[in-house]
């Protein structure tokens, strides 16, 4: 029986499928060889011994049965593992390059067996063209149909990543908390591509410093997620601190700054069993900020290159957001730091009203702002209060509001009335305003702006002296309980200049309640200023036991949650001192009345039971009497107001000549009142009225004679 070509292809591969093992392995061999990077993963090695296989089976059967090329069947799961190559990331060329190496492989074996079996050469050359048109037609058309799932995986994966890239943008940084940010870098991995993730910090990033050159690298777990229901929660380890192992995979990290994925059989303490891991550094803007670490361990495909790739991605975007929360907390904590160092530490001592003050900063996402109260004793046994609010946040607002509170407590030391300090004030803000505007663009000068409420309390007289420059009107309670928003005149905001300021004088009944705060205290999100002013009456309407737990009340009313702007909040309930604690006399502008003076301050002594200050009252009011009626002009008027253990003595003339303190020469008979007045009071001073002035010493219960004053 004459062979044909076909025929003759059909013994040959009969004879050689019951040797097929043998054919399967040479080409196993071939491809190890030849492409060994398919055999490093155990997986898509076995994908690749049984890809082999079944090719080989179905080439030799179509051969065999002389099945027409485009009627040969590849494997049914071939489709399924160019998707699974993709994945892997394994390359494109490299699935074609086994393609051809296993097709020539194959060949081989064919036609060095088919002489064998007959030595016509013409019919070995027929059979041997029909096997390579066979193959080669087969090869191309599998190969065809592998590169276009390859290529739709790829496609697929590419849009996948792209969209997890993406959906890190939005998810990851939604704040500018450090711990946040982490963990939901941490949710997001596990969520698409890790069993279990953990976020480690370097402890010395968090606290502003550079990466340490010398020494163990301490990090801190600000983050850690996983798929497992007995794994660690979220947050579980927040803020732990730990050593990194020296040559770890994630000191490795950090000193390089280069990612790196492992495989193998890892577990810990209370941990599953990993067995594949990818640790990438978290850099941005040149730093080293710490390191995440993704683990699989339910998930059996191992991290591939495209994995890694993936988590440099997104670990890079969350890096971002870590750095941008690491240096706005670091400007927050030092605009807190600088403005708590320029607000005050504690109520001044002080007679003439009880104090309760809060203040609350804003929340992180507004940032510190200007906003500052005070509390300042002034002479004659008087107080000043004072709310203010610089506008803007940030660094400048609480170095400006520093700088103003200055000039209050500068403006107030020389006893201005409420008015005129705020016309000075506005100056001082006007002139920092126009030397920024020649070198800050227009809004850094816009944020000199400000607002000031600035009231003076006489316990004496019980008058309160108020003046507002674009604040918020202030609350007062009476003793009855009736609460009310005080209506004061506007007066316009400082730093716009040109405008006059307006006081008002209210005459209070002791025990009346003044509260002064800053906007951010009634105006917010959830409501306006009206009726956060009607809640600010009930709230301080309502009976307390303290001052401290009217200040709870307001701000609990008020402020269930943290404030959107800064909030400064101040209570002052009035104390008055009667005709008990206070003595005056009018005196003649002649020099006998001196010595009236010292008589009638010596029996008010003794009444007070202040006779240890006697002799200093009499030195001190002896010489402000004399220089009275030497140099000011009638009426003189002599006041003592006994308060908290001090005397305060105070003469007053209708002249408007301030005293200058100077020090006399060794033979002058004159020049040394004011100074033995400045050696024997705590305080002295002037203070200006609109007619006169009032000279003025504080002396307490420890003065003692200065001996040095008298040689």
């Amino acid at each position: 029986m004459d062979l044909t070509a076909a025929g003759l292809v059909s013994r040959v591969v009969r004879e050689l499928g019951s040797r097929a093992d043998e054919l399967i392995a040479e080409v196993e061999s071939g491809l190890r060889r030849e492409l060994p990077e398919l055999w490093d993963d155990p997986g898509i090695a076995r994908m690749a011994a049984e890809n082999i296989a079944d090719h080989i089976a179905a080439g030799l059967f179509g051969l065999e049965h002389a099945i027409e090329p485009g009627l040969i069947e590849p494997p049914p799961a071939d489709v399924d593992r160019a998707r699974r190559l993709a994945r892997h990331g394994t390359p494109l060329g490299t699935m074609l390059r086994a393609f051809r190496l296993a097709q020539a492989i194959v060949l081989d074996r064919l036609l060095a067996e088919m002489p064998r079996f007959t030595e016509d050469a013409e019919l070995v050359s027929a059979a041997t063209r029909h096997v390579i048109a066979t193959a080669a037609a087969y090869v191309d058309r599998t190969s065809e149909q592998g590169v276009v799932a390859f290529q739709e995986e790829r496609d697929r994966r590419l849009q996948w990543r792209l969209s997890m890239v993406n959906e890190a943008g939005v998810r990851i940084g939604t704040t500018l908390d450090i711990a946040r940010t982490t963990q939901e870098l941490a949710d997001h991995a596990v969520e698409h591509f890790a069993d279990l993730v953990t976020v480690d910090l370097l402890d010395a990033a968090l606290h502003g410093h550079e990466f340490p050159s010398e020494g163990p690298l301490v990090l801190r777990r600000t983050a850690q997620a996983s798929v497992s229901d007995d794994g660690p929660e979220p947050g579980a380890a927040a803020q732990e601190l730990h050593i990194c192992p020296e040559g770890s995979p994630e000191a490795r990290a950090l000193v390089t700054g280069q990612p790196a994925k492992h495989h193998g059989d890892t577990a810990a303490a209370d941990a599953p069993r990993v067995h594949s891991t990818l640790v990438v550094p978290l850099r941005a803007r040149g730093a080293t900020l710490g390191v995440a670490r993704f683990c699989r361990h339910r998930n059996p495909v191992l991290y591939d290159d495209e994995d890694l790739l993936l988590a440099q991605e997104i670990a890079a975007r969350a890096a971002v957001a870590v750095d941008n929360a690491r240096r706005y907390s670091y400007a927050r904590d030092t605009a807190l730091t600088l403005q708590r160092s320029l607000l005050p530490r504690g109520a001044p001592r002080q007679s003439a009203v009880e104090v309760a003050y809060r203040y609350l900063p804003a929340g992180d996402r507004v940032g510190v702002g200007g906003d500052w109260y005070d509390v300042i004793p002034l002479s004659g046994a008087r107080v000043a209060l004072v709310v203010g609010d610089v506008v803007g946040h940030g660094i400048h607002a609480a170095a400006t509001m520093g700088r103003l509170r200055t000039a209050v407590r500068t403006l107030a030391d020389i006893d201005l009335p409420p008015d005129e300090l705020l016309t000075h004030l506005d100056d001082i803000v006007l002139r920092p305003s126009g030397e920024a505007s020649d070198d800050m663009d227009g809004e850094a000068a816009g944020d000199m702006g400000a607002t000031c409420l600035y009231a003076v309390y006489d316990p004496v007289s019980r008058r309160f002296t108020l003046a507002r420059a674009g604040h918020v009107p202030p609350a007062l309670v009476t003793p009855d309980g009736t609460a009310e928003i005080l209506d004061l005149p506007p007066g316009p905001p400082l730093g716009l200049g040109g405008l006059p300021f307006e006081a008002a004088e209210l005459e209070l009944p002791e025990g009346s309640l003044l509260a002064l705060y800053t906007d951010g205290l009634v105006e917010s999100r959830d409501h306006d200023v009206d009726t956060g002013l009607a809640t600010l009456r009930h709230a301080l309407a309502q009976p307390a036991p303290s001052l401290e737990a009217i200040c709870d009340n307001v701000i609990e009313a008020l402020l269930p949650t943290r404030p959107d702007d800064d909030v400064a909040l101040l209570l002052a309930r009035t104390r008055a001192l009667g005709a008990d604690q206070v003595a005056t006399w009018d005196l003649a502008a002649e020099p006998a009345a001196v010595a009236r003076a010292r008589s009638d301050v010596s029996r008010q002594l003794s009444d007070w039971g202040l006779e240890e200050l006697d002799v200093t009252a009499e030195l001190v009011v002896s010489e402000l009497v004399t220089n009275a009626i030497r140099y000011g002009r009638p009426p003189i008027r002599l006041r003592l107001i006994h308060h908290d253990r001090a005397l305060l003595c105070e003469v007053s003339d209708g002249s408007s000549t301030t005293p200058h303190l100077r020090r006399a020469r060794v033979l002058d008979e004159g020049g040394r009142g004011l100074l033995l007045v400045a050696q024997l009071a705590e305080h002295w001073g002037t203070r200006h009225a609109r007619r006169g002035k009032t000279v003025w010493a504080e002396l307490s219960d420890t003065a003692e004679l200065p001996l040095p004053a008298f040689t």
